[in-house]
């Protein structure tokens, strides 16, 4: 019974280990993809987004 209670316990340490390294990873993989979308658009395209993003969250802007 007690050989049970450890494979179930290191089990569960095991997902969230995975767990964590998938947060960390995906927040990797955002930070980058943010990085080189915003690096190398041109800042007309970079303006009207954020521009249009304001107008859609009714926040004053001009």
């Amino acid at each position: 019974m007690k050989d049970d209670v450890k494979v179930i316990a290191q089990t569960a340490d095991a997902t969230q280990a995975d767990a964590g390294l998938l947060g960390i990873v995906g927040a990797i993989m955002l930070g980058a993809i943010l990085l080189f979308s915003a690096g190398f658009a041109q800042a007309t395209v970079m303006h009207d987004s954020s521009h249009d993003m304001r107008h859609a969250l009714a926040f004053p802007c001009h």
